[in-house]
C-alpha cells in the first residue's frame, strides 16, 4: 500500500501525540509538524507528559493535558531524592489528572503516536485507540540487545501496537529478532532542526572552533557552564601559543545568568561575551544559534542530552565531563557513550576536579589532532543518528496507519 493519504481517507482523522520529555516532545514535535504541512486536512493535539511541553507550545500546537515542571526535570529515575522531591511536587495529582485527560482527549482522536520509554506506551494503551511507538528512548547500542520489560512487551504486541518505530537501524535489527514483525526504522528527526540560522559567530578563520553545550535545565545548566568555563582556561593552556576559539549554545533562560556566573569563574562579562582578561580568553554566547554553533564547531563540550547526539550526528566528535546533576551524573554520561559510539569521550567519574579538567583538555587537543579519528565520527554519526529526514518519514509512517483505519471505516 502507498504510503499517500489522500484528502477524502485523511478528512475528520485526529492524531494524538503522547511525549514525556524535552528530547521527546522535540523529535515529536518535528515529526507532528511534518505531517501537518503534508497532510493540512489531518488534526494534531500534543499530549507532554513531562514538562511544559514548550516545543509544542512555540509551535502553536493545542495541548490536551495539566503540564507541570516537576523538580526531576524528568529524571527522577536518575536520583532517589529528586523521586521523592516528584511526590512532594505532586506528582501522584498530575498523574491521576492525565489519566483523565487522555481517556477524555481519546473520544475525538483516531490514532496515537507514542514518543519516548514506557510511560508514553502506556498512556497511548489507556486511550483504546490503535498506536504507533516511537522508541526514542531506547537503542539496542546501550547493552547490544533489545529486551523489553514484561509491561512494555505486552503494549508493543497488543494487536493495537500498529507499529514499533526506533531511532536507529540497528535497534529494529534487534527487535524483530524477537519477534515484533511490525518494526521499522525510518529516521531521526532530532537531525532536521540543525538548518543553520546564517547567525554572524565572528569566527576567526583556520583556528579550531569548540562548542559548549551546558545543558538546558536550571540551574544545572548554569553550574555546567561555571565548570566549562574552568576547562576553557585549561583548553587555552594547552594550545598555547596557538590560538583557539570558543562559542556556547545556550538556552534563553540562562542569558540572564551570565554576568553572576561570570563573577563566580573570575571572569569578565559583556555584550554576550564571557572573557578572561589575564588569559586573553573569550566565550561568546548566543541562545539563537545552535545549529550554526555546532555546524561550525570542531569539537563539543557536552554536558547535554539532545545536544550531544545532534552533535554525534553532524560528525563531531564531544568531549564530557560530570557535574553534580541531577541530569549530566556519571550515569547518565556513561550510559550516552554507549549509545553514541566512538565520537564521544567522558572523562572522569564525578564531579570535575583541577585534575580531571586538565586531562578533559588534553583530551580535546589530542583529538583534534587526529585526522584519521575525525573521519571516523562522521561515519559513526550517520551510524548511531542518521542524517536528516527523520522527521517526514516517520509522518509518511503515520500517513499509512491513517489511511489503513480510513478504508476500514468506509
Amino acid at each position: 500500500m502507498s504510503n499517500s493519504l489522500t484528502k477524502q481517507e485523511s478528512e475528520r482523522k485526529r492524531v494524538l501525540f503522547i511525549s514525556n520529555g524535552h528530547g521527546e516532545d522535540l523529535n515529536a514535535c518535528e515529526v507532528l509538524k511534518a505531517l501537518r504541512s503534508k497532510y493540512p486536512d489531518v488534526d494534531t493535539i500534543a499530549f507532554p507528559l513531562v514538562g511544559e511541553g514548550n516545543a509544542y507550545r512555540r509551535a502553536g500546537v493545542e495541548i490536551a493535558t495539566p503540564t507541570k515542571a516537576l523538580p526531576s526535570g524528568g529524571f527522577a529515575y536518575m536520583s532517589l531524592r529528586k523521586q521523592i522531591e516528584d511526590f512532594q511536587s505532586g506528582l501522584l495529582s498530575l498523574t491521576w489528572q492525565q489519566i483523565k485527560a487522555v481517556r477524555e482527549c481519546s473520544k475525538t482522536c483516531n490514532f496515537v503516536f507514542a514518543t519516548g520509554d514506557v510511560l508514553p506506551a502506556i498512556f497511548a494503551y489507556l486511550t483504546g485507540l490503535p498506536y504507533s511507538i516511537f522508541l526514542v528512548s531506547s537503542s539496542g547500542f546501550y547493552e547490544n540487545r533489545y529486551i523489553p520489560n514484561l509491561l512494555q512487551a505486552s503494549i508493543m504486541r497488543s494487536p493495537r501496537c500498529r507499529q514499533i518505530l526506533t531511532r536507529d537501524a540497528y535497534s529494529a535489527e534487534l527487535i524483530e529478532r524477537r519477534g515484533y514483525q511490525n518494526t521499522s526504522f525510518v529516521g531521526y528527526p532530532i537531525m532536521d532542526v540543525l538548518e543553520p540560522t546564517g547567525k554572524d559567530l565572528c569566527l576567526i578563520p583556520h583556528v579550531p572552533t569548540i562548542a559548549l553545550l551546558a545543558g538546558s535545565r536550571l540551574p544545572e545548566a548554569a553550574e555546567n557552564l561555571l565548570l566549562q568555563l574552568r576547562l576553557c582556561v585549561e583548553i587555552a593552556k594547552s594550545f598555547a601559543p596557538d590560538p583557539v576559539q570558543f562559542r556556547a549554545a545556550l538556552v534563553p533562560s540562562l542569558m540572564p545568568k551570565l554576568a553572576e556566573i561570570a563573577d563566580q569563574a573570575g571572569w569578565q562579562y559583556a555584550d554576550a561575551k564571557l572573557y578572561h582578561q589575564d588569559l586573553d580568553i573569550g566565550v561568546l554566547c548566543f541562545s539563537d544559534a545552535f545549529p550554526d554553533i555546532l555546524q561550525q564547531c570542531n569539537l563539543a563540550l557536552g554536558m547535554a542530552g539532545t545536544a550531544v547526539e545532534q552533535a554525534v550526528g553532524l560528525g563531531k566528535p564531544v568531549v564530557q565531563i560530570m557535574g553534580n546533576g541531577p541530569q549530566f551524573s556519571y550515569r547518565f554520561a556513561e550510559a550516552q557513550e554507549r549509545l553514541l559510539g566512538l565520537s564521544v569521550q567522558t572523562i572522569g567519574k564525578g564531579a570535575a576536579t583541577p585534575e580531571i579538567l586538565v586531562e578533559a583538555a588534553q583530551c580535546v587537543k589530542r583529538t583534534l589532532g587526529d585526522r584519521d579519528y575525525l573521519e571516523r565520527c562522521k561515519q559513526n554519526g550517520l551510524e548511531r543518528v542518521g542524517a536528516k529526514g527523520g522527521s517526514m518519514g516517520l509522518a509518511e509512517a503515520i500517513a499509512k496507519q491513517i489511511s489503513i483505519i480510513s478504508k476500514r471505516d468506509q
